[in-house]
């Protein structure tokens, strides 16, 4: 079933969207070599409860952790531990906070000191391919437009789209229908209504689409073991453009980029 949201909704997943994006921004400053992943979860952690929110990831089916962090060929769900970053990972972090009663969920991969010319250019084309899909999102369209305009340009660039996963409604819980996957046929799927909020999530990878499971149930890996990036927003259907609730503003200005 589909929950549509009225303003006053989308108005509280947009705030909870805020507090997303400032703590993406607080990871952003943090990552370097030498950083233990749990260390970026604690900080995570620790400022969403100070700003009255809660880690929606924490406890949902288990998980163990706030954030998901995904380094090089893990796809998603990499569950925060005792792995130090090292120069020229690349790590996708993947976050969701719930204040008073709705989501956000915002993903994005970041590079660790210096990386290669063929993991910043995946990173660049899976951005670049979340914002098409974004661009997608208006009243009127189609889901498979969103996942189409996504697989068209990422498999123009040599690459493919995890097909195994993906985006989803977002709302009072976490994952909500529509699935949004990262494939499709244009005009194809359910129908794009006003007061519909879904996260859009790319995520690309190096050589082939398929995906394995680690045993610890969480973990997501790419099957050749080639890398994988990640980028996520929660967006509001809009009549002429979707309104983005989630922001890389904060990221952008810890990176200063």
């Amino acid at each position: 079933m589909i929950f549509f949201k009225n303003e006053e909704e989308i108005n509280l997943i947009k705030q909870s969207g805020e507090i997303l994006a400032r703590v993406l921004g607080l990871v952003a400053g943090a990552i370097k070599p030498g950083v233990a992943t749990k260390e970026l979860d604690k900080l995570a952690e620790e400022y969403i409860y100070d700003q009255g929110a809660s880690p929606a990831f924490k406890g949902y089916h288990n998980f163990p952790a706030t954030l998901c962090i995904s380094v090089n060929e893990t796809v998603v769900h990499g569950i925060p531990g005792k792995y130090v970053l090292q120069e020229g990972d690349i790590v996708s972090v993947d976050c969701g906070v719930s204040y008073k009663g709705y989501h956000s969920d915002s993903a994005y991969t970041f590079s660790v000191g210096e990386i290669t010319k063929e993991a910043r250019d995946l990173i660049k084309v899976t951005k670049e391919a979340l914002y098409l899909g974004v661009a997608q999102a208006v009243v009127g369209k189609r889901v498979g437009d969103i996942g189409a305009s996504v697989e068209t340009y990422v498999n123009q660039h040599g690459y493919s789209v995890v097909k195994a996963l993906a985006g989803h409604g977002v709302g009072k819980s976490l994952h909500e229908d529509p699935q949004i996957p990262n494939y499709g046929k244009r005009g194809s799927g359910v129908q794009l209504k006003k007061g519909m909020v879904i996260a859009i999530e790319p995520m690309v990878n190096q050589g082939q689409s398929a995906v394995r499971q680690d045993k610890d149930g969480w973990t997501i890996k790419t099957a050749d073991s080639k890398l994988s990036a990640h980028f996520e927003h929660t967006v509001a259907v809009g009549e002429r453009q979707a309104e983005i609730l989630t922001s890389y503003h904060y990221i952008e200005e810890a990176l200063k980029i």
